[in-house]
């Protein structure tokens, strides 16, 4: 009876809290508490003048998500804990001004729990590991059952004036006078959802302020494997940092749909925390946490931006390992049903990847014209090139045509800018959307393109100069296009990176004809073969190694924060009022573009 009691105190305080949140201003909530006196269990009132009501409120709910155990009775308990953080926290979503200057986070980050919050972390890391689902009970009520979730209900339409009613779903299923009000946003694991989302926004605010530290995005960043009996916390760190079991926390991300949430917490695991990062890289089946990743990226026309950009610079982060660059071509995927341009039998990791990022290339220039994306693209295919192995003949034309359709598009855009300068702007027929730009926009096209151009010939230099006897089916294809790279022999942008690809058509090519005879694809591959291994590195030119880091731009939290807000309106299943937020459209859970 306790639970519930205090379950029912918990939803009327978040209900109060967030109205108060939505339609007022921080400082009359936190007025609000200050009027409160604090009370003994007993109900005495405290004679501690100096204790402030925020952070009793604020040590609670902790103390409720890090001691109660987790039952089926206490679930609803802690999701509603977790939710009331959750609340609390949302003043961000309302006010223009960085959290480091609101009072809650401060209280968070500096106040008397704050020590704790790599219990708190480890706590919520848990219940996202763990996939825990709702107890039966805890979205049904009916005449002689439970009357929590039709009293909260009731409750919250009167706070919000029958606002919310459109967010759950569509009408209630009965059965045997049971009444299912479950909405359509909550997962069947709510604690872990809410959890994970928890975890998202204690770790991407108060980033920036040198003057406030975060406790819970340090405990994020350094957490260790339990099951490593040689990793030790040290002393000096052991109030910072705790040990999860990341075999567990491995297979929960391989496992659970691949979410923007996920990501994203896959991607501050991969970046910033090293024991993280070397987990995974020693791991054999890496291709479980890899193929959700490429899968992401293929089905990019179903997922928003942002999730193609943490899903992208995860790889991005993997290729920097030249383990990971061996290893993924070493392992063999058979049956990619998923991939529907090409029926593929058998391909390796790394061949895939290839195919996954070249494709979501040609979706950027079709659809979203990012140069960044771009970049970060072709820097993960630049870090893997001088691991190319035994590429499949389609991964080989793949990459090829990627050439051959970005040098076509150069060439269009040349000529352009050559009949604009020749006849004027003012004269210039208008035959597509590209010719609507300015002159100016077409040069600095031309420029971009350029850049994106040189790198894929490198990409392809490198893996001829490191991998040239280990990718025949490369070879056959420049043979077979090597009319695409004439026109660069000359072009003093790409002509001392077209001049190494030349000389391997012109070696393969004379060792062709050596043979004077119609070859089949099966003995222009054997006379490959056979000449890669007299083929004379010295002929091609050095060029310095590609590798390219990934780093975090200025000011991340200006990226972060609006997304990591969005994440939680779309998937916490609570309702948010759209008129009142500032952070971000809330018409489409966008952040704003500053």
């Amino acid at each position: 009876m306790f639970c519930w009691q205090t379950y029912n105190a918990l939803f009327i305080l978040r209900c109060i809290t967030k109205f108060f949140v939505e339609n007022l201003k921080e400082e009359d909530l936190v007025r609000q508490f200050e009027a409160c006196p604090a009370r003994q269990p007993d109900g005495t009132r405290r004679d501690d003048e100096n204790v402030n009501q925020l952070d009793l409120f604020l040590d609670s709910l902790i103390e409720i998500v890090v001691d109660v155990p987790l039952k089926d009775f206490t679930y609803p308990l802690h999701l509603e804990a977790i939710n009331c953080l959750l609340v609390l926290l949302s003043v961000q979503m309302f006010s223009q001004q960085p959290a480091s200057k609101s009072c809650i986070y401060r209280s968070l980050m500096q106040g008397r729990y704050s020590i704790h919050a790599p219990l708190l972390v480890k706590t919520l890391l848990q219940h996202f590991i763990s996939q825990d689902k709702a107890p039966p009970g805890l979205y049904r009520s009916s005449a002689g059952g439970s009357v929590v979730i039709g009293l909260a209900s009731e409750l919250w339409n009167m706070l919000t004036f029958g606002m919310t009613r459109g967010i759950a779903s569509a009408s209630p299923v009965s059965s045997d006078n049971v009444t299912v009000v479950k909405p359509n946003e909550v997962s069947e694991s709510p604690l872990s959802n809410q959890a994970l989302l928890l975890v998202l926004v204690l770790a991407n605010h108060c980033t920036s302020d040198k003057n406030l530290h975060n406790p819970y995005r340090q405990a994020l960043f350094s957490c260790s494997n339990s099951q490593d009996p040689c990793n030790e916390a040290t002393p000096t760190r052991a109030a910072a940092t705790f040990k999860l079991d990341l075999g567990r926390l491995y297979t929960t991300l391989c496992n659970v749909p691949s979410s923007d949430q996920t990501t994203l917490l896959l991607y501050l695991l991969v970046h910033r925390n090293r024991h993280v990062k070397t987990y995974i890289m020693s791991r054999s089946d890496i291709e479980l946490l890899v193929v959700p990743v490429l899968k992401t990226l293929y089905h990019a026309p179903d997922s928003n931006s942002h999730h193609i950009y943490m899903s992208l610079i995860i790889l991005l982060i993997l290729s920097e390992d030249d383990l990971f660059n061996k290893t993924v071509h070493e392992m063999m995927l058979k049956g990619v049903t998923w991939y529907t341009e090409r029926s593929i039998s058998e391909i390796s990791l790394g061949g895939l990847l290839v195919l996954v990022v070249i494709r979501t290339i040609q979706y950027n220039m079709l659809k979203m014209r990012d140069k960044y994306l771009h970049t970060n693209c072709l820097a993960a295919l630049a870090n893997m090139s001088s691991q190319f192995r035994s590429l499949h003949p389609y991964v080989s034309q793949r990459l090829v045509s990627l050439f051959e359709t970005l040098a076509k598009k150069h060439n269009r855009l040349a000529d352009q800018i050559q009949q604009q300068d020749a006849v004027g702007s003012a004269h210039v027929t208008v035959v597509n959307m590209e010719d609507t730009e300015k002159p100016s926009d077409l040069v600095q096209d031309l420029g971009v393109l350029e850049e994106v151009l040189r790198m894929v010939l490198e990409i392809i230099n490198s893996c001829l100069s490191h991998q040239l006897a280990h990718n025949p089916n490369l070879v056959y294809t420049l043979l077979y296009k090597k009319h695409v790279f004439e026109p660069f022999h000359t072009h003093p942008a790409f002509q001392d990176i077209v001049q190494n690809i030349g000389a391997v058509i012109l070696y393969f090519s004379s060792r062709l004809d050596q043979v004077q005879k119609d070859l089949s694809v099966a003995e222009v591959l054997a006379t490959v073969q056979h000449g890669a291994l007299q083929w004379p590195k010295e002929r091609l030119k050095k060029f310095p190694d590609l590798k390219f880091r990934y780093v975090e731009e200025d000011e991340p939290e200006d990226f972060f924060i609006p997304y990591v807000w969005s994440l939680v309106c779309q998937s916490s299943g609570l309702y948010w009022n759209p008129a009142s937020i500032k952070l971000f459209a809330a018409d489409n859970g966008s952040p704003l573009v500053c």
